[in-house]
């Protein structure tokens, strides 16, 4: 088994910041994003779209498993297009081979049609009734229960190619929001508890990320070609990758900023 390292205290930096407006589909890279306390990055997993009736309410929204909603660890397939989300119209724009097959406002009834006719079209058999174009106030659609902001340490992530035997891992078939250098392998998983420091923001760790197998499929070539969770769980007994954090104090984040761990307050 491979020892895990016990030391992030070394401050690390951000390389990559994402968000994923529709869960399961194209991660948009942002330079920076404002963080709010107790909120996702903005428009992050604001839409789902329902692979069969799952009993949500967009009045009163809540929590559902991922199960309920196409998503790569099983519609691989959807890795195949690019989409882009439009926060001034609500426009989702899906294009696949650079051509456009479906775009709509998401925030009116023709344009969330358009959408789910695409997949109503396109996803057989995976489909388990008619595909539905979900929201809900400021609901957030993460595989967890609470508004969190995800974080992968690349440090880790060359640690699982070694474990691969060299082969390449595309960071983002972990679909984090956060993407950061600096850090040991694995002492991300020993910061639980802990707050980290973003500039003016604050976050609380609040969970390690347990990883499903939405991790082998390739984000560029749509293809399930690897092993993650079982190589993980084979070389660490555990299928951890990454950390959920909340955010306790709102602040601008962006590329090149500094993570540090705040050591905790003397009483």
């Amino acid at each position: 088994m491979t020892p895990v390292a016990k030391s992030a205290s070394q401050t690390a930096e951000i390389t990559g910041l994402y968000r994923y407006p529709i869960k399961g589909l194209t991660p948009e890279p942002l330079r920076r994003a404002p963080l709010r306390t107790g909120q996702t990055l903005p428009a992050d997993r604001r839409y789902a779209i329902e692979n069969g009736p799952s009993g949500f309410n967009p009045e009163q929204p809540e929590w559902k498993p991922k199960i309920q909603f196409l998503m790569l660890a099983r519609n691989e397939r959807l890795a195949q297009l690019d989409s882009r989300f439009d926060d001034a119209t609500n426009v989702l724009t899906i294009r696949k081979d650079g051509q456009i097959v479906a775009s709509g406002d998401l925030e009116t009834a023709a344009g969330r049609a358009a959408i789910e006719r695409y997949f109503a079209e396109n996803f057989q058999p995976e489909l388990k009734g008619p595909p539905k174009l979900l929201s809900g106030r400021d609901h957030s659609f993460s595989d967890v229960a609470r508004k969190v902001v995800s974080i992968i340490n690349l440090g880790s992530v060359r640690a699982i190619e070694a474990m691969l035997g060299g082969a390449a891992v595309h960071p983002l078939r972990f679909r984090a929001n956060l993407y950061v250098k600096g850090w040991p392998a694995w002492s991300e998983l020993d910061l639980v508890g802990q707050t980290l420091a973003i500039g003016q923001a604050r976050l609380k760790v609040v969970k390690r990320i347990v990883r499903c197998p939405a991790t082998n499929v390739d984000p560029v070539t749509a293809k399930r070609d690897l092993e993650i969770p079982p190589t993980l769980s084979r070389h660490l007994g555990h299928m951890d990758c990454g950390i959920y954090a909340e955010v306790i104090e709102g602040g601008e984040i962006g590329i090149g900023d500094a993570v540090a761990v705040e050591e905790p307050k003397l009483l």
